[in-house]
C-alpha cells in the first residue's frame, strides 16, 4: 500500500512540474508577442572591407526592416568621426516596408585597423541601434 502511494505522489509531481514548465514557456511566447511598437532589424550590422589602401574610400548601404507593429522613425544617424558619413531615410517606416542606411567611411589620414562606428537614434523598441564599418588601412604604395 505504501509503495502505491508513493508511485501516485511521485507521478502527481511529475505532471505538476510539468504543467508549470509549460505555463512558463507559453507566458514567455506570450510576452514576446506583447512587444509593440517600431523594431528595427538588420540584415547585417557590420562589413569588414579588409586591407584598404589608405585615402580608399569604402562604402556600404545597410538594410533594415521594421519587424514591429507601428510606424519606425529614424530621428538622428550619426558617426563617430567625421571619416564616416550615413546617409538615412528621413520619410517614416510603416510596420514590415524597409529601408536603407548608406555609409561612407574616407580612410585618409588614418592608418591600421579601423572601425567606423555608426549610432541610430530611433523611436523603436531599442532605441538606439549600432552598425559598423570596418577595415585595416595600409599605407599607399
Amino acid at each position: 500500500m505504501k509503495k502505491l502511494i508513493l508511485v501516485f505522489v511521485v507521478a502527481f509531481a511529475a505532471i505538476a512540474v510539468q504543467a508549470q514548465a509549460q505555463g512558463v514557456a507559453e507566458k514567455a511566447e506570450a510576452k514576446k508577442e506583447e512587444v509593440k511598437g517600431p523594431v528595427i532589424t538588420f540584415e547585417e550590422t557590420e562589413k569588414d572591407f579588409g586591407e584598404i589602401t589608405q585615402g580608399t574610400k569604402v562604402e556600404h548601404t545597410f538594410k533594415f526592416t521594421n519587424t514591429g507593429t507601428e510606424v519606425l522613425k529614424l530621428s538622428n544617424v550619426a558617426a563617430t568621426c567625421g571619416c564616416t558619413v550615413p546617409k538615412w531615410p528621413k520619410e517614416p517606416i510603416a510596420p514590415g516596408k524597409s529601408g536603407e542606411i548608406k555609409v561612407t567611411f574616407n580612410s585618409a589620414g588614418k592608418m591600421g585597423n579601423q572601425r567606423s562606428i555608426v549610432r541610430i537614434y530611433s523611436n523603436a523598441s531599442e532605441p538606439i541601434e549600432k552598425v559598423a564599418l570596418i577595415s585595416n588601412v595600409i599605407k599607399k604604395g
